[in-house]
């Protein structure tokens, strides 16, 4: 009798458990230019393309670093090798001990020539356009896509017998599945292709971020037409303004989205938004 209502005790408690577990939001943080923090439900922390020190972040004014801020993060994701994409990276993993989710051959040069420790890197987290991996015990799903753009890295060996720049693999973007929480889709930075359409059939992204700037990829009206393509539910724009020559116009970008029919978060650095499921939460 004393088991049976034991038993009877600790089943509410454990409903109760999984309902405060799946009432937790999915939080997505915009450092600035390329650079997002993805907080799941379960607490798993992802930063994608983690230049935290970059002009545009609130948390690098009057020399303060950034990186000393974070107090965990477990999976930093690489779009492509270019100075302002792995950015913090080697620090972040440094302090963290993040594994890198990127190609084999950005991860083989990451270690290699800029000393991202290879222990926090493997078959687990390497992988390639058309690629999909899982996370943390499954809670995190990642698909690989393409991307149209260049990847090369900065060398910090570099000398008159060594180049300036060295082999960063291909560029792509990223799918990422959150369980209990939404679809995102990072495009990285790239240019329009029309194979956008066939991530937005299979995928169906609850939000999209997209590059708008110009010059080094989409513009605003070619940023568009990839929402329109991807069939994003929100679309958040990134990579604008970080410099002057990345004139990308967010409002513009709204305007041609609304007449789309496609709904836009115009986020500022430092601005965090959230995500009950599948569904945006209100901004505060």
């Amino acid at each position: 009798m004393q088991t049976v209502l034991l038993v009877m005790w600790l089943i509410p408690l454990a409903v109760m458990a999984r309902g405060t577990e799946a009432a937790r939001p999915t939080e997505i943080k915009w450092h600035g230019h390329a650079a997002f923090e993805i907080r799941t439900p379960e607490g798993n922390v992802l930063l994608i393309d983690p230049w935290l020190n970059n002009p545009r972040n609130p948390n690098a004014k009057d020399w303060t670093d950034p990186v000393k801020g974070l107090t965990r993060v477990d999976y930093i994701l690489l779009t492509h090798g270019h100075f302002d994409h792995i950015g913090d990276a080697v620090k972040i993993a440094g302090s963290t001990g993040a594994r890198l989710v990127a190609t084999p051959e950005l991860g083989t040069n990451m270690a290699k020539i800029n000393g991202y420790p290879r222990k926090q890197m493997g078959f687990d987290t390497l992988m390639n356009i058309g690629g999909t991996i899982k996370l943390a015990e499954g809670e995190i799903t990642i698909s690989m896509t393409a991307a149209v753009h260049s990847s090369g890295m900065p060398n910090p060996k570099a000398g008159p017998n060594a180049p300036d720049v060295v082999y960063g693999g291909n560029p792509v973007g990223f799918i990422i599945k959150i369980r209990r929480g939404p679809v995102i889709y990072h495009t990285g930075d790239t240019a329009y292709f029309s194979d956008m359409r066939l991530i937005g059939g299979q995928y169906r992204p609850d939000l999209a971020l997209i590059n708008i700037g110009g010059h080094f990829g989409m513009e605003p009206v070619e940023a568009a037409r990839a929402a329109h393509a991807v069939r994003a539910r929100w679309v958040v724009p990134h990579h604008f303004g970080t410099f002057p020559i990345l004139t990308g116009n967010p409002g513009k970008f709204r305007n041609l989205l609304r007449r789309k029919g496609i709904r836009s978060i115009i986020m500022v650095p430092g601005e965090t938004i959230r995500f009950q499921g599948k569904r945006l939460m209100l901004r505060k």
